[in-house]
């Protein structure tokens, strides 16, 4: 019988992307792939890339959990993080989560094989679906705030190291700016019945996937439906202070009009955010978006248990109601 699955790619990484996953996991119709940011040098995964030379495995890591059929302690270990400073020594212990650690041992025991590692991984996880790199490339992220400071790497862009704590990012640009997007990552693009952008960090985890290049170009020759999913809330940095018309304008702004066929937004902000954490629900500044008035979806996609974050079967429901 021929496989008559849908095929959805999910472009991001990071927590958002793995709630997606978590929800369009059970779905027995769908066959999913993950294209994940490779940018990433900060906490642990960074401190690992930089003392082995290896591609940062923090969101590979996360996603392929998320997309893991593995019910026994197994899931609990990879994700496990030992106690300590994540911004340590690059080669203390301490901090590291025990997943990106057997992603280096299987690198290691396959010469350098990051490619190699990766499909391993996928086989002792058991997952359904791929997890793929965005590029394999040395790749970094560099930024600039709204008052033209320039920010380099993604820690310092995560963290919001660049000055005035009041301000927010309008850009980010990767380097080398032509890195070479992973062979896989465009098959799966082109095989794609339905594309999904975020939600996630927009200038540390989002746009480092879709500024490769070819990436971009693949996205926009593709005949497959495009949905963007709006973040809940607003981090206290790259994204402080942002109405979902400022999304779309950076969205726009960085490649170009037209991108995406659907957008979601939550409309549920009643539950009340952890204060700790200093983060505020994004204005949806609805009188702002009249030219997208035919594409956005509204939609109660929050995690009552933890409001920063979308509820996987919510998002998975508003998902499947988009395919095509």
């Amino acid at each position: 019988m021929p496989d008559t699955k849908k095929e959805i790619v999910c472009l991001g990484g990071g927590v958002g992307t793995s709630q997606v996953l978590k929800g369009l996991r059970s779905e027995n119709q769908l066959s999913l792939t993950a294209i994940v940011s490779m940018a990433d040098d900060g906490g642990s995964a960074g401190r690992l890339r930089r003392a082995f030379a290896i591609p940062p495995p923090g969101d590979l890591i996360n996603c392929l959990t998320a997309l893991s059929e593995e019910e026994s302690i197994l899931k609990d270990l990879f994700l496990y993080r030992f106690s300590g400073d994540r911004y340590g020594k690059d080669t203390d212990i301490r901090g590291q989560k025990l997943g990106n650690l057997i992603f280096l041992a299987l690198t290691d025991m396959y010469k350098g094989d990051a490619n190699q590692a990766l499909e391993e991984f996928s086989k002792i996880i058991s997952i359904r679906g791929k997890v793929l790199p965005a590029t394999m490339d040395n790749v970094n992220i560099w930024a600039k705030t709204k008052d033209n400071k320039k920010v380099y790497g993604e820690e310092n862009i995560d963290l919001g190291k660049y000055g005035s704590k009041s301000s927010s990012l309008k850009e980010v640009h990767l380097d080398p700016p032509n890195a070479k997007a992973y062979p896989l990552a465009i098959e799966a693009i082109v095989k794609s019945h339905l594309l999904v952008a975020g939600p996630g960090d927009l200038f540390s985890t989002v746009l480092p996937v879709l500024l490769v290049q070819k990436i971009t170009k693949s996205i926009k020759a593709s005949s497959s439906k495009k949905i963007l999913i709006i973040n809940i809330a607003n981090k206290p940095f790259e994204t402080n202070g942002f109405k979902v018309s400022d999304y779309l304008t950076t969205l726009k702004n960085q490649l170009g009009e037209g991108f995406f066929d659907k957008i979601v937004i939550n409309v549920n902000q009643k539950p009340k955010l952890p204060s700790g954490l200093k983060y505020n629900y994004v204005v949806y500044d609805k009188g702002n978006l009249r030219n997208y008035k035919e594409q956005i979806v509204e939609v109660d996609l929050v995690d009552t248990k933890f409001p920063i974050y979308h509820d996987p079967q919510k998002i998975a429901k508003t998902i499947i109601s988009l395919m095509p």
